[in-house]
C-alpha cells in the first residue's frame, strides 16, 4: 500500500550540502509544531528544542562535531534535548519532587526527544527541506550544554540540520524485511543470509566508495568494503567514552 505519507517516508536520505537561503522563521516554527504533536509518554513531552541560526555559533557547533562541513553550510541547527528541568517546576508547582536519578526516566525522556525529532524531519521534508541527523552533538556534552545555555535535567540527544538541498539526496538501501520483521517470537534462524545479502547490495551501491580492505594474512588479494566491514568496526570500538559521568553532572541518575 502506497500513501503520499509512505512515499515521502521512502524518499528519505541524509542531506549534507545546503543552500544558502535561509529558512523562515514561521518555516521552523511550522516544523517544531508539528513535532508537538508527536506520541508522547504520559503526554510529558520530556523535550525541548534549541533553534541556532547564527553562523557564527553553527561554526562553534562543527568544530565540536567533528567539523561536519554541512552544519555550518545548513542555515538552521536543531539540538534535540531530553529535558526534565521543566517537569521539576512543575512539580515545584504542586508541591512534589521529581524522580530523576533512574535509568527509566533519562529513557522516557531520550525517546520522546528521539519520536519528536524524527516527526519534525519529516514535516521539514515535507515542505521540501533537507534534514541530517548529527549524533556527534554528544561528543563533547558539556561544550554543547555551555554553548547552548543547557540547564541542569535538559541533555543534547542528537542535533539536525535543516535547509534546502543543493540536490535531491541519495537514498540508502537498508536491512531487508527480513532482518527486522519478526512474528510472535525473535527469529534469528535467517538473520546471517539476509546480512550477506544486504552486504552485497550496498557494496555495489558505491556507498563506501574505494574503501577496500586487505584480508588479513592474505595482503595481496582484497575484498569489497561493504556494511558488514563498516558496522562491524564501528561497534567493535568504544565511542563517547565518560557518558554517565556528563548525565549525572547534568542531574540525570542511572540507577
Amino acid at each position: 500500500m502506497i500513501t503520499p505519507t509512505i512515499d515521502l517516508i521512502h524518499a528519505h536520505g541524509s542531506v549534507r550540502h545546503y543552500k544558502p537561503d535561509p529558512v523562515p522563521v514561521e518555516v521552523i516554527e511550522t516544523i517544531i509544531t508539528a513535532a508537538q504533536r508527536s506520541s508522547t509518554s504520559s503526554n510529558l513531552q520530556a523535550y525541548s528544542v534549541v533553534v541556532v541560526t547564527d553562523a557564527d555559533k553553527r561554526l562553534k557547533l562543527s568544530e565540536l562535531c567533528d567539523n561536519q562541513k554541512h552544519i555550518t553550510e545548513a542555515p538552521v541547527f536543531l539540538a534535540w534535548c531530553a529535558d526534565l528541568a521543566r517537569l521539576n517546576l512543575t512539580c515545584q508547582l504542586r508541591g512534589y519532587t521529581q524522580v530523576t536519578d533512574q535509568v527509566e526516566n533519562f529513557l522516557v525522556a531520550s525517546v520522546d526527544t528521539a519520536i519528536a525529532a524524527q516527526t519534525g524531519a519529516l514535516a521539514a521534508e515535507s515542505l521540501r527541506l533537507g534534514i541530517c541527523y548529527i549524533g556527534a552533538i554528544r561528543n563533547d556534552p558539556q561544550a554543547i550544554i555551555e554553548l547552548l545555555g543547557l540547564p541542569k535535567l535538559v541533555f543534547p540527544v542528537c542535533g539536525m540540520t535543516i535547509g534546502w538541498p543543493i540536490k535531491p539526496p541519495r537514498r540508502r538501501p537498508r536491512l531487508p524485511l527480513s532482518a527486522v520483521l519478526h512474528w510472535e517470537r525473535y527469529n534469528s534462524a535467517n538473520q546471517e543470509d539476509a546480512l550477506l545479502q544486504y552486504d552485497r547490495e550496498m557494496a555495489a551501491s558505491g556507498i563506501y566508495g574505494k574503501r577496500q580492505v586487505s584480508i588479513p594474512a592474505i595482503d595481496e588479494d582484497m575484498e569489497d568494503y561493504g556494511w558488514l566491514e563498516h558496522t562491524a568496526r564501528r561497534v567493535s570500538r568504544i565511542t563517547r567514552a565518560g557518558m554517565r559521568e556528563e548525565l549525572e553532572k547534568q542531574g540525570f541518575g542511572m540507577r
